[in-house]
């Protein structure tokens, strides 16, 4: 008689280890055995609330299912996250998590702690998540990420009675780079699209700005530095070539925020490929920015060289004081 193996446990006792069943076109995880979920710090962050609330070992049960694309889809919608995850029964098991989204009156007071940072709403606007963006909840008491196990509500129609069961931390790794790809699923499933928040962002700084920033000074600024006049005070020679510029310096460097507009523009509709596209796009970007600094600091270093050897009538370099 073959002995059955009894290899996982649960509050009500050890139960057989069970093998799911294969899924074609599963929502498979990027990460392979032994990399953490995601590369970016909001979807670190993400598994690290998680596993503070005391589900390190059994959120570990969900990252194989993941990895094998035991996933099948999910939907998010403000506060609420569902899916269908298949397991070692012909039907696959749902699973519902459910996140309290913020009230409209938190979403304003969250909106007018960011509107008194330009830094917010300019990242936002390119697709980056700032940094420390969550500074913005703390100060008016509220958190982006959940702040307990209590705000987290959570059901899977298997059998098992443990809370997260693997099914569910399955969806949570999922979660996590998803919010990797696309970090204003957070900002959604607490309530708000990143458009309405860029939106309300700007109504807010546009109604705060004092009038003397709003309206440019002709003579300079409180410094006493010239600024250029507003645009109605320079209709009739705006197209007219001004003085000639003295000094003109370009400096080379990477842009602050990488891939900005891949980040802000998305997926294109008609992207049919299997590799993910901004994954992909992404590589390229990379590639193709550093051979463009590669290029430019040689063409630099190529004319200053020859600026030296082409100098004077014996080959010696012709002096540069003075010019």
């Amino acid at each position: 008689m073959r002995r059955r193996r009894y290899s996982e446990y649960s509050p009500w006792g050890y139960f057989p280890r069970s093998t799911p069943r294969p899924v074609k076109g599963g929502i498979k995880a990027q990460t392979s055995r032994g990399q953490k979920f995601g590369s970016t710090w909001w979807a670190d962050r993400w598994i690290g609330v998680l596993e503070s609330f005391g589900w390190a070992n059994r959120l570990q049960r969900g990252r194989s299912y993941a990895r094998r694309g035991q996933v099948m889809d999910f939907e998010l919608a403000p506060g609420l996250v569902t899916a269908r995850v298949q397991g070692s029964r012909p039907k696959p098991y749902t699973v519902r998590i459910a996140i309290k989204p913020l009230s409209n009156r938190e979403w304003g007071k969250v909106t007018d702690a960011m509107a008194a940072q330009a830094v917010f709403a300019a990242k936002l606007l390119a697709g980056e998540m700032p940094q420390n963006i969550e500074e913005a909840f703390s100060a008016t008491k509220l958190t982006l990420f959940p702040r307990s196990s209590k705000d987290i509500e959570t059901q899977c129609s298997c059998p098992d009675w443990a809370n997260p069961c693997k099914h569910i931390a399955a969806v949570y790794y999922i979660l996590a780079e998803e919010f990797d790809r696309d970090p204003f699923l957070l900002f959604r499933l607490r309530g708000r699209t990143r458009d309405e928040i860029v939106a309300t962002l700007r109504e807010k700084r546009a109604v705060e700005a004092p009038a003397d920033d709003r309206d440019t000074r002709q003579e300079g600024d409180e410094e006493g530095k010239p600024v250029s006049p507003p645009l109605s005070a320079s209709l009739d020679t705006f197209w007219q070539m001004g003085d000639p510029v003295k000094t003109f310096k370009v400096a080379i460097v990477p842009p602050a925020i990488p891939e900005a507009l891949l980040k802000r523009l998305g997926t294109p509709p008609f992207w049919r490929g299997r590799q993910d596209f901004q994954a992909l796009m992404s590589r390229y970007y990379r590639t193709i920015s550093e051979q463009a600094l590669e290029t430019a600091f040689q063409e630099k270093a190529v004319r200053g060289g020859s600026q030296r050897r082409t100098g004077g009538r014996h080959g010696k370099p012709v002096s540069q004081k003075g010019s």
